[in-house]
């Protein structure tokens, strides 16, 4: 018996009420048809897909028009390409299951992702800040010091040991990408550590250095600067002066604009990688615009190397009203009202904007099919690296899977002893590991579960109190949305989507 697969995907098309896009969860596929077609999908669906246990839903849109079979030979090409299918529900949820576990086995292979930090400590005090305990109570004072250069020694002699883990063999030819976090992890106070882990990286071998710095003493590294040293920084502005000054704030009060700005300058001067994060909520996005226009003003957005996006701010600490923040969909229509009324608006990129670019892969791939080389569509069977091989460590030798829930001991899932032997907790380490679009059994009922990826831990875990629960963040809408934007420019052969940003973190 036919029925619509589960995993069927419809798309409305702007200014195109005759047609609509599929484009298949796990497959791959996409086809655009006329809406009958896709009003008779949806009326051969069993039952009505399950609901994320969190995060604002809105279904596709309801079907209006009356439902007429299609031809024999339509019929077979939505059969051939996945939209209509002989499995029942249990037998392609184990389908999907099997590829998921696979995909997850894949990702999990090959060179980890490090992110070192040298210190907990932070010459900033942002309210909104998921570390910002660190730094206020007494009780976290010894968490802010430096790294020592043996604490170093002893992260990079364990390295290959967990590459092994990872399927990564000893001569493996495989650049190491390490990420400075913190804390402030380019404090001017650190240069040496930092100089001294870059210099060790390279003497064994290849390496890439990125940052997610606040920008605030940048210029006293403007000897690492560079396309083979730190060759990438996210740094975060919150707005123009006036406004940002009043959120990322020295420890006396004072403000911190002038001095990131021009250390920005700076360091696109040198050749660096650029990507400014704007954190926004719903008392600071009227002032974006005046941010666009400092950005022309600066001429930041003629540099190749510059980039920009925004990001929601979470309510993370009791600092921040739930009241005051969107969720990322949200946001993104905000964005698209004020782009329409601020022409200049158009340097200031939406949240995820790595979405329509991920989706293009998929078109550009049918575009310009390879007789030599199959690729896999760009999914993703978990939410981040820290579900798959990302190793963060602390200043101490502690091991964390995710960045944003370090300096706890208790929750840390691993530690390198002096002797540089890695001893891991196998249960939180599984814990992290294992969760993907399976491990949720509403992620593997739904549609979008495989560009998607689950959604945030930290942030489901805050919500819900339950690590393996789904974060949706009104993802269905974002991801609708973006793709036929996407396919719109596909179609059009319109300039390539900008450039998707290498680092994303929430501080």
């Amino acid at each position: 018996m036919l029925r619509t697969s589960s995993y069927t995907i419809y798309v409305d098309l702007p200014n195109n009420p005759e047609e609509v896009l599929l484009v298949h969860g796990y497959s791959g596929a996409f086809d655009k048809v006329k809406r009958p077609i896709a009003t008779y999908l949806r009326s051969a669906e069993v039952k009505e897909r399950p609901k994320p246990l969190y995060g604002e839903w809105v279904s596709e849109p309801p079907m209006e028009s009356d439902i007429v079979a299609p031809s024999p030979a339509t019929i077979a090409a939505l059969k051939r390409r996945g939209y209509l299918t002989e499995m029942t529900e249990e037998e392609e949820e184990a389908f999907f299951v099997k590829m998921a576990t696979k995909l997850h086995q894949i990702e999990s292979l090959l060179m980890p992702a490090y992110i070192i930090m040298p210190t907990y400590s932070c010459n900033l005090r942002c309210a909104y800040c998921f570390q910002d305990h660190m730094r206020t109570n007494p009780a976290f004072k010894h968490l802010l010091q430096i790294m020592q250069p043996e604490i170093a020694d002893r992260i990079f002699a364990a390295m290959p040991r967990i590459e092994a883990g990872h399927g990564v063999p000893a001569d493996a030819d495989i650049p190491r990408g390490i990420t400075f976090f913190g804390g402030e992890p380019l404090l001017a106070e650190n240069h040496s550590i930092i100089e001294y882990i870059i210099n060790k990286a390279l003497s064994l071998g290849e390496a890439r250095f990125d940052a997610i710095s606040n920008g605030t003493e940048l210029h006293a590294y403007k000897d690492l600067l560079s396309p083979d040293k730190i060759s990438s920084v996210q740094i975060t502005l919150d707005g123009p002066a006036l406004e940002h000054d009043k959120r990322r704030i020295y420890a006396d009060g004072s403000g911190s604009f002038d001095k990131i700005a021009d250390n920005i300058t700076m360091a696109l001067d040198l050749g660096v990688q650029v990507s400014v994060r704007m954190n926004i909520d719903r008392n600071n996005i009227q002032q974006l615009p005046r941010l666009a226009e400092e950005i022309m003003a600066r001429g930041w957005h003629n540099y190749e190397k510059f980039a920009t996006y925004t990001a929601p701010i979470h309510a993370s600490n009791e600092n921040t009203d739930v009241k005051t923040t969107f969720n990322s969909w949200h946001l993104q229509k905000a964005l698209q009202e004020m782009r329409r009324e601020y022409p200049q608006m158009e340097v200031i990129l939406p949240p995820d904007d790595a979405l329509p670019d991920t989706i293009r892969e998929i078109f550009e791939q049918y575009k310009e099919p390879s007789q030599n080389k199959k690729s896999l569509p760009p999914f993703k069977a978990s939410f981040c690296q820290a579900h798959k091989k990302m190793y963060v460590f602390d200043p101490f030798a502690d091991i964390y899977a995710c960045w944003e829930k370090t300096g706890d001991k208790k929750i840390r899932i691993g530690h390198i002893t002096e002797n540089s032997e890695v001893v891991l907790n196998e249960e939180l380490n599984q814990t992290w590991r294992n969760r993907t679009v399976i491990s949720n059994p509403t992620c593997r009922k739904c549609r979008y579960a495989l560009y998607c990826g689950g959604g945030c831990a930290v942030l489901a875990m805050n919500h819900t109190g339950n690590f393996h629960s789904n974060y949706c963040d009104g993802f269905g809408n974002r991801f609708r949305d973006n793709v036929a934007k996407a396919y719109q420019n596909y179609v059009s052969d319109a300039k390539p989507l900008v450039q998707r940003n290498k680092t994303v973190c929430s501080c």
